[in-house]
C-alpha cells in the first residue's frame, strides 16, 4: 500500500529512530518510485544542493559535513581514504645483527607499522616486476637502525634503574636514521624524512645487545597492507534530528536533559518556568535513552538526516587531513574516469 503523501518526505529525507528498530534505512529516492516526485538524477540539482562545510580542523585531525549525496558515494570516498591513498611504508627489512630477545620476524613487524613522515606524491611506484633487493632514489627510502646497549660507568653501585645502570637500552622510533639514496639527499633537503613519532618504543636492551638494520620503504595503499593506511580512523555518522512534540517544562525537562549528551538539550527561562529546548543536534550519540521514559517518549521524535553525513578524518601523521581528503577526491574522480572509458570503449565494440 503506497505511503499517505504527508509522509513521503520523511521517508525520503529522514531515518528515523524508534523504540524497538530504525525506520527508513534504504535510500528510495531513485526515478519512478514515488508519483509526483523527479528523482531523475540532473548536475545543475546536484551542483545546487551539495555542500562541503569543514568544522573542525588540526594538524591530525578532520571532522566536515558532506551535503546532499547518496551513502553510495559517502562510503566509496571513506572506503578511499583507508585503502586507495597512497603512502611510504617500510617494506623491506634487512637484520644484520640482532642479539636483543625479539625474534626477527616480530622485530620487522613493528618496524614496518611506523610511519614514516615522507608526501608519497613525490615518489613513484616499485616494479612488483623487479628481484632486486636494490632500491633507487624515485621509489625507495632508505632508512637504518644501529644501535648497541653499554653499562653506564657513572652509574650508582647501589642504583637498580635501568635508566641509570644502562646506555641506549631503550630503542625507539627517533633512532631511525635516514640514509638518503642518490640525490636524494639534495631533492629533498628541506624535507624531515624520518617517524612521524619519536617515542614509539622498539625494543629493550641490555650491555652486549645490539641492533643493526637497514630498512627500505616503498609506495603503496592501504589495500595492500594496513601499513599503508594514511589515516588511524576515516568515519561518517548521519546528522542528529531531535524534534520536541510540545513544550516540556519542569522536572521533565530536567529528566530530558540527562537523557541527551551535554549540549543537545538546554533549559531557557521563560516566566518563570524551565523550558527543555534543543540547542545542538549535532552533539547526539543517538543513544535513545529518552524512550526508556514512558512520559517522555512520546514527545520527542528522533531522527537523523539521511543526506547529510558528518566526517572525522584523523590522520597518522603521514600527510595533514586536508590533504588526505584532496587526494581521496583524485581517486574517486580517477575511479569515474576509467569506468567512463570503459563505457565509451564497449559502446565503440
Amino acid at each position: 500500500m503506497a505511503a499517505p503523501m504527508r509522509n513521503v518526505d520523511e521517508i525520503r529525507d529522514r531515518v528515523i529512530l524508534g523504540e524497538f528498530g530504525v525506520r527508513n534505512v534504504h535510500s528510495t529516492d531513485f526515478p519512478g518510485n514515488y508519483p509526483g516526485y523527479d528523482d531523475t538524477w540532473d548536475l545543475r540539482k546536484f551542483k545546487k544542493n551539495f555542500r562541503l562545510d569543514v568544522f573542525h580542523m588540526d594538524e591530525n585531525t578532520l571532522e566536515f559535513d558532506m551535503v546532499g549525496i547518496d551513502a553510495a558515494v559517502a562510503n566509496a570516498f571513506r572506503r578511499i581514504l583507508l585503502a586507495e591513498v597512497p603512502t611510504m611504508a617500510i617494506e623491506k627489512v634487512f637484520i644484520y645483527n640482532n642479539t636483543s630477545i625479539i625474534q626477527d620476524e616480530i622485530l620487522a613487524h613493528r618496524l614496518g607499522l611506523i610511519p614514516i613522515k615522507a608526501d608519497p606524491r613525490l615518489f613513484e611506484y616499485r616494479n612488483a616486476g623487479e628481484g632486486d633487493e636494490e632500491g633507487t632514489e624515485i621509489d625507495t627510502i632508505q632508512l637504518q637502525l644501529k644501535i648497541k646497549c653499554t653499562r653506564n660507568p657513572r652509574a650508582s653501585k647501589d642504583s637498580s634503574d635501568p635508566k641509570e645502570l644502562y646506555k641506549n637500552h631503550m630503542v625507539y622510533s627517533k633512532d631511525i636514521t635516514w640514509v638518503p639514496i642518490g640525490n636524494q639527499a639534495d631533492v629533498f633537503a628541506d624535507a624531515k624524512i624520518g617517524p612521524v613519532h619519536g617515542d614509539i618504543l622498539l625494543a629493550q636492551l641490555r650491555p652486549g645487545q645490539e641492533l643493526d638494520i637497514v630498512m627500505h620503504c616503498v609506495k603503496g595503499i592501504g589495500k595492500d597492507h594496513a601499513k599503508f593506511s594514511p589515516v588511524a580512523t576515516a568515519s561518517y555518522r548521519l546528522l542528529p534530528e531531535i524534534t520536541l512534540l510540545q513544550t516540556i517544562e519542569g522536572e521533565k525537562a530536567e529528566r530530558l536533559k540527562r537523557c541527551f549528551s551535554p549540549g543537545v538539550i538546554e533549559l531557557e527561562n521563560i516566566d518563570g518556568r524551565r523550558v527543555a529546548k534543543v540547542v545542538n543536534s549535532r552533539l547526539d550519540t543517538c543513544s535513545r535513552e529518552v524512550l526508556r521514559h514512558d512520559d517522555l517518549k512520546s514527545l520527542v521524535k528522533l531522527g537523523r538526516v539521511r543526506d547529510h553525513f558528518i566526517f572525522s578524518v584523523e590522520s597518522t601523521g603521514i600527510l595533514p587531513p586536508d590533504v588526505l581528503v584532496s587526494e581521496a577526491i583524485n581517486v574517486l574522480i580517477a575511479k569515474c574516469q576509467k569506468f567512463l572509458n570503459e563505457i565509451d570503449s564497449t559502446e565503440m565494440e
